[in-house]
């Protein structure tokens, strides 16, 4: 007799299962930036992961208020360049580009556009939206073991249209630090490329069950393809690629923003990634990704409980060797 409740194993909300196009994850939409314009994301590298000491800030938690140990993630975050401004009007069909002007004397390796070194105005009228065209500066961290900068769209948020205009010109050609950006205990949700595991079969790759070792072939696969003589649907679990998904991990904490990264480098280094040596963040739990991935991050869009946190208090972090050593 067939099961009467039988729900499907493996999620759906990501189809199909394949891999990213790019590396740098895309934003597809921000929140409100507030009263005053400011730059409403920023990028780094996952360092590694460790664990804190710190007084519990959640007011509805069973150990509100006394110290807990939590795991933490090490981001090292060098500055941003500001490559470029690009305006946008809205349409029936979205946001569409109005015109974009390129900070002079780039060095990109090749992936500034024609329309680069200087060219276009910001002088046009009918705005509705300011985002910046940034570019990180992997030579500065010796963990990564690239030279080419990664681009990526930035909105400007908060204030008046006019505001955001100029607070973009300003910036443009200049070094944004995450200090200004964030402030310690800010909500943020982090966007990444999640680890490739490669090609997978079914069971590993939504969790099917193993068939009987009755069946007449094989047990790693699914009980069926579907009807008789017809096509086989795209919901049937099937193996493919598993991992390097572009993923968003919503509502992180901010716990610290620092300088030095030799208080929180473990002895030895933080492992595959080696010393921090830039501007760091230590971000509440994990976050997509593996070690030396780019992260981006941006203003928190679902935060619905608004708890605010000024400062947290930061008792311990654990800087012991995590290979032994």
């Amino acid at each position: 007799m067939p099961e009467k409740h039988h729900p499907k194993r493996g999620s759906r909300g990501y189809s199909p299962r394949k891999r990213a196009q790019s590396e740098v994850a895309r934003i597809h939409s921000w929140p409100d930036g507030g009263s005053e314009p400011r730059l409403q994301g920023f990028a780094g590298y996952k360092a590694g992961m460790t664990h804190v000491l710190l007084v519990d800030y959640r007011p509805t938690s069973t150990t509100s208020g006394r110290e807990v140990q939590v795991p933490v993630t090490v981001a090292e975050v060098p500055p941003l360049k500001i490559a470029a401004v690009r305006l946008y009007r809205d349409s029936p069909y979205g946001l569409k580009t109005a015109t974009e002007k390129w900070a002079d004397n780039l060095e990109l390796n090749g992936k500034i556009p024609a329309s680069g070194n200087g060219g276009g105005s910001l002088e046009t009228d009918d705005i509705d939206d300011v985002r910046v065209i940034a570019h990180t500066m992997p030579h500065m961290v010796s963990g990564i073991p690239k030279k080419i900068p990664e681009l990526m769209e930035i909105r400007v948020g908060g204030g008046d249209i006019d505001a955001r205009l100029e607070y973009a010109k300003n910036l443009l050609g200049t070094e944004a630090g995450i200090a200004n950006i964030y402030d310690e205990g800010t909500m943020v949700d982090v966007a990444a490329i999640t680890k490739g595991k490669g090609f997978q079969g079914s069971p590993k790759r939504f969790g099917v069950k193993l068939l009987t070792h009755k069946n007449r072939k094989h047990r790693r696969q699914a009980g069926t393809l579907g009807p008789w003589l017809t096509w086989v649907r795209s919901t049937v679990p099937q193996a493919g690629q598993m991992g390097y998904h572009p993923r968003v991990e919503y509502n992180k904490r901010i716990l610290k923003i620092g300088e030095d990264g030799d208080d929180i480098t473990p002895d030895g280094g933080f492992k595959h990634y080696g010393v921090v040596r830039n501007n760091y963040v230590i971000i509440h739990g994990s976050i997509p990704g593996p070690t030396k991935r780019l992260i981006r991050m941006r203003d928190a869009i679902r935060y619905q409980k608004g708890v605010e946190v000024e400062k947290p208090e930061i008792t311990y972090i654990s800087t012991t060797s995590k290979q032994g050593i």
